[in-house]
């Protein structure tokens, strides 16, 4: 028998080891493996470009959602300064409660809309600077919201008025409790538990989806909430002695249209959560991704 003689590769092994020449390294066999959930990218998925109408889209949401976050925070601002005798906390009850729809439509609606929207629609930069920037816009939100209950409490307190009467205080308490349990779940699930990333991966994975609607579900009982106190106040003021009818008309006017915008703002951080995809050209991120 001839030494030099090498034995033919049976057929089937034959076959793999051509596929390990070929394959990259770190392949068993040559089998593509899906990358690791933080490599994750779809910027190559020709189901995700987007065309001329898909980024004007895109660029339409962010545009009239910064519009519309920002305007209801400067028409109550505008409210509260030229037909609530302004705001202060000061000795005076009005003044001091006159904090409070500020205080809660900047923490609820106008910090809280943004952070949900940079959560969903910035997908250029790393997804661990998207979380800490989404944490960062609701951790300056509690400071907000606690002082506004602070400042309504306190106005109550020194006018003797009953606390907690209201649907507007239910749904505000309520609002408030889920705000706290939200911001919890998501500071333990989604940034301490990322020591152990990959022993955590099944349980953040399905936590997303239930952080996500209830942040959305918590997001529309702000809006409610801020609607019945809207309501509530108009109520009081026609009862007001010593204000024209004309400035009361006004009033209501203003009132109403910040009514409209928090329904606005609602639908439009709603469609732009829900949306199934997003720009594929600017290194973007599974929406999914934890």
């Amino acid at each position: 028998m001839d030494t030099n003689s090498v034995s033919p590769l049976p057929p089937m092994e034959e076959a793999m080891d051509r596929v390990s020449e070929k394959s990259p390294p770190g392949t068993p066999n040559g089998i593509d493996m899906p990358p690791p959930p933080d490599e994750k990218r779809y910027e190559e998925d020709p189901d995700n470009a987007w065309n001329c109408c898909s980024w004007c889209e895109y660029l339409l949401i962010v545009i009239l959602s910064t519009i519309l976050l920002v305007g209801v925070l400067v028409l109550t601002l505008f409210w509260v300064m030229f037909y609530r005798d302004g705001f202060a906390w000061s000795e005076s009850p009005k003044q001091q409660f006159n904090l409070h729809p500020i205080l809660m439509i900047a923490g609820f609606i106008t910090l809280s809309g943004f952070s949900i929207l940079i959560y969903r629609l910035c997908r250029c930069v790393k997804h661990i600077y998207v979380k800490l920037i989404h944490m960062f816009f609701h951790a300056v939100a509690i400071p907000c919201i606690a002082l506004g209950f602070m400042s309504v409490f306190a106005s109550h307190e020194a006018l003797q008025k009953v606390n907690f009467y209201s649907l507007h205080s239910w749904l505000g308490f309520v609002t408030m409790g889920m705000f706290v349990l939200q911001f919890v779940i998501g500071f333990f699930s989604f940034l301490v538990m990322l020591c152990c990333e990959n022993k955590t991966y099944s349980c953040r994975s399905a936590m997303v989806p239930i952080h996500a609607s209830l942040g959305l579900a918590n997001f529309w009982l702000a809006i409610a909430s801020s609607v019945t106190g809207l309501i509530e106040k108009e109520r009081e003021t026609v009862n007001e002695t010593g204000v024209s009818s004309e400035n009361k008309l006004v009033e209501h006017y203003i009132t109403s249209a910040i009514g409209v915008t928090l329904i606005f703002i609602g639908i439009i951080v709603t469609f732009a959560v829900r949306r199934s995809n997003a720009p594929a050209s600017a290194k973007v991120y599974v929406t999914e991704r934890i």
